[in-house]
């Protein structure tokens, strides 16, 4: 459980402008040993401050890769700052500004049940020929997990070249924590609904049969965005009425029926690469997570960018970062007391960094 403690009256109903002032003076006295890494679905009074923007895992990548930073502060989420410190040297100190920031997705698969379902699927079928795969949005002890089990990590924008790795080495995948992701992967594959299985963690057996396991080639785990999930084929047709032109790109974290309608469809980095390449004039309509959606409304001004879903609320958990806090922990750093560190204990970053180099090795 992570519960981050509150902040005192002196980060607390403070002006903005005191809280920019307080924070660019921090990191002006940190200066190279300071790197801020923002993830796209941030905050603009986050993102401003960020050396780099990025997706979860292509941060990571950035602050392993750095050599001067002593610290690094991730403006995401848990599993984001686990991959950093999994993949940086131990001398650096990675800091999350509130450890509330988690991802709900992330949480609907735990080591435990991930176990018990590895066990289960042990009784009916031979898992050695069961291959795991997690998605990036996943904790840092079930990145392990799959290295053990020979598994490898994959993000929205390699899946599809991890599961046709995955399927050249085994029978069947275990897919978790996203069923979306992987069952729109699956048919991407050309595979049919009748070789997906949904595996539902609370239920013995996945709430499958044993005939089911072994037909099966994809258990998909009984997870989903919460953002992403409230997108609907209705909104898809709402917008076309309204905007016969538009174009819809979408996250494949979406359920199938919307991204089977949908003009495009892509990962995070996909989306702002989309709304680049579009014409000027055009109008689209993006399905994630809606401060992406502004932030890039607001740098295309000559397109007209919107949410598929016009009452979509932000993700609960990405927001919680803001000024108050990223001042908190920068000014913490300066006094000299690192608050909010994140480690992974060193038998689960090996073999994590083992599940994420597999996944590098195969793209």
């Amino acid at each position: 459980m992570r519960i981050q403690t509150p902040l005192d009256e002196r980060f607390t109903g403070v002006p903005p402008e005191e809280l920019e002032s307080r924070i660019s003076a921090a990191k002006a006295l940190l200066g190279p040993r300071l790197l801020i890494l923002g993830h796209h679905y941030q905050r603009d009074e986050v993102m401003r401050w960020a050396d780099h923007r990025g997706d979860s895992f292509g941060l990571s990548r950035l602050a392993a890769a750095n050599t001067d930073a002593e610290y690094v502060v991730f403006c995401g989420v848990h599993f984001m700052a686990e991959s950093a410190d999994i993949l940086t040297p131990d001398h650096v100190q990675v800091v999350l500004p509130d450890l509330n920031a988690g991802c709900s997705m992330a949480d609907m698969a735990d080591l435990d049940a991930v176990e018990d379902a590895w066990g289960a699927l042990g009784a009916v079928t031979d898992v050695e020929r069961l291959v795991p795969i997690t998605y990036m949005n996943s904790a840092a002890d079930l990145k392990a997990f799959v290295g053990r089990h020979g598994g490898a990590v994959c993000t929205s924008s390699n899946a599809r070249a991890v599961l046709t790795w995955a399927l050249e080495r085994g029978d069947k995948v275990l897919f978790f924590p996203d069923q979306h992701l992987g069952r729109n992967t699956a048919y991407q594959l050309g595979y049919g609904p009748d070789e997906m299985r949904v595996w539902d963690p609370r239920r013995d057996l996945g709430g499958l049969e044993e005939r089911d396991v072994k037909e099966a080639r994809f258990l998909l785990w009984r997870g989903h965005c919460s953002v992403h999930q409230r997108f609907k084929t209705t909104h898809v047709e709402e917008f076309r009425a309204e905007h016969p032109d538009g174009i819809v790109v979408v996250h494949p974290e979406c359920a199938h029926e919307v991204v089977q309608i949908a003009d495009q469809v892509g990962s995070t980095d996909f989306i702002i690469r989309a709304v680049g390449e579009a014409p000027a004039g055009s109008t689209i309509a993006i399905g994630t997570e809606i401060h992406l959606v502004q932030r890039l409304a607001a740098e295309h001004p000559d397109r007209t960018v919107v949410s598929l879903d016009p009452l979509v609320c932000p993700c609960s958990t990405m927001f919680r970062i803001d000024a108050a806090h990223l001042a908190w922990v920068l000014e913490s750093l300066v006094s000299g007391e690192v608050v909010n560190r994140i480690t992974v204990d060193p038998d689960t970053a090996e073999w994590a960094r083992v599940a994420l180099q597999r996944m590098l090795d195969i793209t």
